[in-house]
């Protein structure tokens, strides 16, 4: 019965755009499903590896410079920066990881931090080649409507899914855990920790470039504010996996799906738009208080408060 509901989940997903539904909603939907995909990248790196990282940003903004740049500058269609991001991607990976791989825990999570900075200061004075602080326009897009565009993100979603699976129930899995329960034993017991870390960093990095590029694509403008942004890119992708639940598969939809919902809720009602981040940190202390594991590491508990499953 567990093979089922990925298969039903999925299914359930491809049929939403025939019921109906309006433009915000599928707007809505969108944003979701690239939100979940950016958190199950943050998850193989930091829930199953064990390296917190506070730079995702500079992965989500160079795939979507990768995209932006290939049509500002050598007018190709944008949706090419999409397989062409893992490839940029993942070769920025292997250049911050030989820098950042070095150090462990807090010192880590800073020196990414500083990565994201660093790709947005050089995005806004570096004129000729990323428009700096004008970012890109992509004047001509590909469809006015929605549906084609959640299709996309839908399918990218998937194989991201399935990617992460199988890669977590494999022995580099199994050497990702062992590396985050414990660097020093997996290091005496044979595992090549530098390697595999490096593995899950240009793992990780290329998937949210891949989010990066169709972000691109889907707004059709970026800027260095925007897509290099430390709150409203890294921060909040900590935030969708640590609501949703570390080290789960199903985390980071759950995450997505609350963290955007109640952006947008939170957006609506007048005064209260500029505080969101502010009501996103109340929340996050909240979960980890009363659920440490998130909605899906934590629900047996959730479903004993509700009064849903016996206790023994």
């Amino acid at each position: 019965m567990k093979r089922y509901p990925p298969f039903v989940a999925l299914a359930v997903l491809a049929v939403l755009p025939l019921v109906g539904l309006s433009t915000y909603t599928m707007h809505v939907l969108i944003l979701v499903i690239m939100w979940a995909v950016i958190g199950m990248a943050w998850n193989l790196l930091g829930g199953y590896c064990g390296q917190v990282s506070f730079g995702h940003a500079a992965f989500f903004g160079v795939g979507a410079y990768t995209a932006g740049i290939l049509y500002s500058k050598f007018d190709w269609s944008p949706w090419w920066g999409i397989p062409l991001s893992i490839a940029v991607v993942s070769v920025f990976s292997l250049v911050l990881g030989f820098i950042v791989l070095r150090l462990r825990g807090p010192f880590f999570a800073l020196a990414t931090l500083a990565s994201g900075e660093i790709m947005r200061v050089t995005a806004e004075n570096w004129v000729d080649f990323t428009g700096g602080t004008l970012g890109i326009l992509v004047q001509k897009r590909t469809w006015v409507g929605k549906t084609w565009y959640y299709y996309i993100i839908l399918l990218i979603a998937a194989g991201t899914f399935l990617l992460v699976k199988k890669l977590i129930e494999s022995k580099l899995g199994y050497y990702f855990v062992a590396i985050r329960e414990d660097q020093d034993a997996a290091e005496s017991l044979g595992i090549h920790t530098t390697l595999y870390k490096t593995v899950a960093l240009c793992l990780s990095g290329a998937l949210t470039g891949v989010a990066g590029a169709f972000y691109l694509n889907y707004m059709g403008y970026i800027d260095p504010f925007v897509v290099f942004g430390l709150h409203d890119i890294s921060i909040v992708t900590i935030m969708i996996v640590m609501v949703g639940g570390v080290a789960t598969y199903w985390g980071p939809f759950v995450g997505a799906v609350i963290m955007v919902l109640l952006a947008e809720w939170i957006r609506s009602i007048p005064g209260l738009g500029a505080a969101y981040q502010t009501l996103f940190g109340i929340l996050l202390i909240v979960i980890i208080i009363f659920l440490p594991n998130g909605i899906v590491g934590d629900f047996p508990k959730i479903k004993r408060l509700l009064g849903l499953q016996r206790t023994s």
